[in-house]
C-alpha cells in the first residue's frame, strides 16, 4: 500500500470564529460605552418627557427629593448652604451649568426654592432631568 504524503494543503484563515471574536468585541464596546453615561444624580422617579435629551456639558448635579433632603453630587446639604457649594464648585468652569434631578412628587414651591439657591449662585444653565416617554 502506497501512501501519498506529498499532499500540501494550503493554510487558510477560518472566517467564523473571526466573525464570532469580531461581533463579541463589537458588543463589548457598546455595552461599555452605555454604562459610562453620565449619571451622577441619586435614584428619584422623574417625570416623562416624550421630548427629553442628555446634555454632557453640564459639570454639577443637584437632586431634590420628595422629603426635601438636597444632595449636591451625591452629597447631602441644607438648603440655606447650597448656593454658597454650588458657588465654590462652579468657579473654575466657564459655562457651569447644573443637572437638576427633583422628584416628580415634590411641591412645586420647594423647587422654586432650589432653584432660586441655584441661580443666586450665579448657574443660568440648569437642566431639569427627565426620563424619556417610552
Amino acid at each position: 500500500m502506497k501512501l501519498n504524503l506529498d499532499t500540501q494543503r494550503k493554510v487558510r484563515i477560518e472566517m467564523l470564529p473571526l466573525i464570532d471574536i469580531v461581533f463579541l468585541l463589537l458588543v463589548f464596546f457598546i455595552y461599555a460605552m452605555l454604562s459610562m453615561a453620565v449619571h451622577r444624580g441619586l435614584p428619584v422617579v422623574l417625570p416623562v418627557s416624550s421630548t427629553s435629551k442628555v446634555t454632557k456639558h453640564l459639570v454639577l448635579s443637584v437632586t431634590a427629593k420628595t422629603d426635601g433632603t438636597i444632595y449636591v453630587d451625591k452629597v447631602q446639604v441644607p438648603l440655606t448652604g447650597l448656593a454658597g457649594l454650588l458657588e465654590r464648585r462652579a468657579k473654575g468652569h466657564k459655562q457651569a451649568g447644573v443637572l437638576l434631578f427633583a422628584d416628580r412628587n415634590l411641591s412645586y414651591q420647594k423647587l422654586f426654592r432650589v432653584l432660586d439657591q441655584i441661580r443666586s449662585a450665579g448657574l443660568s444653565r440648569i437642566s431639569l432631568q427627565a426620563e424619556a416617554n417610552k
